[in-house]
């Protein structure tokens, strides 16, 4: 399964609900403190729920929300490449679009909901039988779903299997099912196995911070490997062979069960037939225990945490290198995500470059997403619109999708224009640039008025030209040392660009 799409509300800086579409390659982009790391913690509190980097608690509530009375955070995320089959009360194999689990979109949307950033009640979003006579079956016991058969004379194929039943009932209905929006809790006891059995299918999720905590037990190049064990134990091959050896082990401790308590049973009779040896199920198991001290180490066993933030990036790097060049071949891996903050972190442009290439080719891949976010404009122009979302806003939040405007690439200039009126002197350079590479700069200065310029000549004298604004303003960028005219203000700077904006839209569209 992917998330096509993650919604907010009352967590951190986001009080009201606000939906974010993910591609396989998203990257966030914005200012500092907006939010953009939000969107990748909040995304470790829903899928790991408490035990990856991010512990939930009450100052995660939003300040307003929760002095107007609000204190529940509110997490929804939308799947989409769903499973074909799957089993929700261990009868048979159903299909969630069967059981009416999935929302107008045909998509499937987990609500968690934290009360007080407390335990989480999970609930289904789903276009779901509201009818009294066939609602809430998904909820309703085996006996419940018999009684309905037999009361309506509903034609069943097997009366021992639930997912049959339901469908059944659902069919006899079929004309007055009527559909809407409901919140299907599957926390309660009678529904607690569908989401038991959902979070078979969820993507396994790791956050790469750039500001981990230096320290042996909790290290940025301990976690990589720590995800790769994750990854090997759920696949079908090892939990095959896991599964047999907890069948093997039960089987024995069983026999050691028995043989003490026919012991028993010679010496007190009473206390032993009121013993049963209980074994927990083999799904229950925790393998990933067994081996949760995996790392790497440096010459004479020096953890590698203990060196230099540039040198554990780069490890981290070349793990994502290794692991696109593998997922691109090898088939039936798990669904994966891997959440990285700030990928430039200490990183030469060189690195940056092979591991943006890196994260690209992962992204191509059918089980593989990648949500990023970064403050370089070198690593944007490395990627396409498509990947980007730009967050503003300070009480309202915005997530914008960029979209090719002007520039023949991603400039990272123009995104921070577009969506906070910033006028700055590189995307004054870049309009520059581009309208004189085009060989539209005569055209751009026709009929527009101008200013006198006192141009510094090599030799030290000065020499009096005529420039329009954006010349004047280009040329004291590339000539502070020149103290002979008055500085540009911010007003012209913004109007400059307007005008070599709407020049070139207009060229564009020519």
């Amino acid at each position: 399964m992917k998330i096509s799409q993650v919604k907010i509300a009352n967590f951190r800086g986001y009080k009201e609900e606000i939906s974010i579409d993910l591609n396989n390659l998203t990257v966030f982009v914005g200012k500092n403190d907006v939010g953009k790391s939000t969107v990748l913690e909040v995304l470790d509190v829903f899928f790991n729920e408490g035990k990856g980097v991010i512990k939930l608690d009450k100052e995660d509530i939003n300040k307003q929300g929760l002095a107007e009375g609000n204190s529940a955070i509110c997490i929804a995320v939308v799947f989409e490449e769903l499973p074909t089959s799957l089993v929700i009360d261990s009868t048979n194999a159903t299909t969630l679009q069967d059981e009416y689990l999935l929302n107008r979109q045909g998509k499937l949307e987990i609500l968690k909901t934290y009360p007080n950033a407390g335990k989480e009640k999970v609930s289904v979003k789903a276009y779901h039988p509201s009818n009294p006579d066939c609602a809430d079956l998904l909820l309703k016991k085996q006996k419940d779903l018999q009684a309905i058969i037999r009361k309506e004379s509903i034609p069943c194929d097997d009366e021992k299997k639930n997912a049959v039943m339901r469908k059944a009932i659902w069919s006899h209905y079929s004309d007055e099912l009527q559909l809407s929006d409901v919140e299907i809790d599957v926390t309660k006891e009678d529904a607690k196995n569908i989401w038991d059995q959902l979070k078979n299918y969820m993507p396994l999720y790791s956050l790469f911070q750039s500001d981990r905590k230096n320290s042996d037990g909790d290290s940025e190049i301990q976690d990589p490997m720590k995800l790769a064990v994750q990854e090997i134990l759920k696949g079908t091959s090892i939990q095959d062979s896991l599964n047999q050896i907890a069948m093997e082990v039960d089987s024995k401790l069983k026999e050691v069960a028995g043989r003490t308590l026919e012991k028993l049973k010679e010496m007190n009779p009473e206390i032993a037939n009121s013993l049963n040896p209980v074994f927990p199920p083999a799904e229950a198991l925790k393998w990933a225990d067994v081996f949760k001290n995996v790392s790497i180490s440096g010459d004479e066993d020096i953890p590698i945490n203990k060196r230099g933030s540039g040198v554990k990036r780069l490890i981290l790097l070349n793990f994502f290198r290794a692991e696109a060049e593998r997922r691109k071949t090898e088939k039936n891996v798990p669904d994966i995500i891997y959440a990285i903050e700030e990928p430039e972190t200490s990183q030469h442009p060189d690195h940056q470059k092979k591991l943006i290439d890196a994260f690209i080719e992962m992204s191509k891949g059918q089980y593989t997403q990648l949500i990023l976010t970064t403050h370089s404009p070198a690593i944007v122009k490395m990627l396409d619109f498509e990947h980007l979302k730009l967050i503003k806003g300070e009480q309202i939040k915005e997530v914008i999708t960029v979209e090719r405007h002007n520039l023949p690439y991603p400039s990272l200039n123009e995104v921070n224009f577009l969506a906070f009126n910033e006028s700055d002197e590189g995307y004054h350079n870049e309009l520059y640039g581009y309208i004189e590479s085009e060989g539209w700069l005569s055209d751009f200065k026709d009929g527009k008025l101008t200013r006198s310029y006192t141009r510094l000549m090599r030799t030290g004298q000065t020499q009096q030209e005529q420039k329009i604004l954006s010349e004047y303003i280009r040329h004291q960028i590339h000539h502070p040392e020149n103290a002979h005219n008055q500085r540009f203000t911010t007003e012209e700077l913004r109007q400059s660009i307007s005008e070599m904006r709407t020049f070139i839209v207009g060229k564009q569209n020519a």
